[in-house]
């Protein structure tokens, strides 16, 4: 019985190092086609790799699956989310359209499952009183205040993505112009404009405070933790949280709140969809029409208030 036992507990191991070789090589293959960004590849391999690691113990190569042990995963995975289901189904897809494409597969065992239904919730945003106030929160009399302001001041200015905050390099920061240029998902470039607030403060933050987080030599990283490195987007989000406390904002925050945020109170001022998704980059303008709800509930919100009859 011991010996049965570890011959199978070999044989599982066999296929799970084996379904994940194979997963790694589809990571690869997803990257230099999509560019993706590495949270996206991580997310992609956790999913996958939760996946074999179920087939495995079913003696089940990856190249073997059906349909019915697809639903058999997904329906053994507890009490997830609708929005759980759907991505782990959705990375499955991903990896076996490419195994289809390989010639590795003749079918796509994940291709007649369809995916649990999802609400689409309207992204929280501020109100611009409030923006105001988480972007007066930091001390702009110390180092740390001034760097904070200028980023929440360049995030709202900007609606750039947070990772694409934290990575600015001072070659991609043109004030003279009152520009950045941003390297976004899958590689494309964008020019946005800053404004002149967003510009005013960097070049506060430049002239008075930004050499003071290098020890030794300088690098060319334009919002440099208090070790002088890059930024980690973690570090980011704790701050945005101490500064809505310190502001007296009632709600969760996040950095990503502020992108809602720019967006959402371009269109309530008039700007057009298509240029919100291009200074959001978004590759599809779907995408960026969730935010012309948002803007439509927030006149609704205001009808209701102070029309005679709303």
């Amino acid at each position: 019985m011991l010996v049965f036992h570890y011959m199978n507990s070999s044989e599982n191991n066999t296929t799970y190092e084996q379904a994940k070789a194979t997963i790694d090589i589809f990571l690869d293959a997803l990257w230099m086609e999509r560019g993706l960004s590495e949270n996206t590849l991580q997310a992609y391999r956790g999913d996958l790799y939760s996946f074999s690691k179920y087939i495995s113990k079913q003696s089940t190569l990856i190249s073997e699956v059906q349909d019915t042990d697809i639903l058999s995963y997904l329906a053994c995975q507890g009490t997830q989310s609708a929005r759980t289901s759907a991505r782990r189904l959705s990375s499955l897809r991903r990896l076996y359209e490419y195994l289809v494409r390989e010639g590795e597969m003749s079918h796509n065992p994940s291709a007649g499952i369809e995916s649990p239904r999802l609400g689409r919730p309207l992204p929280k945003s501020l109100t611009e009183d409030e923006v105001e106030a988480l972007l007066n929160a930091p001390d702009v009399n110390t180092r740390l205040g001034l760097r904070d302001r200028s980023m929440l001041e360049v995030l709202y200015a900007t609606g750039v993505r947070v990772s694409e905050l934290v990575g600015l390099r001072l070659g991609q920061v043109n004030l003279r112009q009152g520009v950045i240029r941003v390297i976004g998902k899958g590689n494309k470039e964008r020019l946005i404009p800053l404004g002149e607030e967003a510009v005013y403060w960097l070049e506060k933050y430049q002239r008075e405070a930004r050499l003071n987080f290098f020890k030794s030599a300088a690098n060319d990283v334009m919002f440099p933790s208090n070790r002088g490195k890059e930024m980690t987007r973690q570090t980011f989000w704790y701050a945005i949280k101490r500064y809505s406390i310190n502001a007296g904002i009632g709600k969760s925050l996040s950095p990503h709140i502020l992108r809602h945020a720019f967006a959402t109170h371009l269109l309530n001022h008039g700007a057009d969809l298509r240029v919100v998704q291009m200074l959001l980059g978004h590759s599809d303008i779907s995408t960026t029409q969730i935010y012309t709800h948002v803007a439509r509930e927030r006149l609704k919100q205001l009808h209701g208030e102070h029309h005679p009859r709303g």
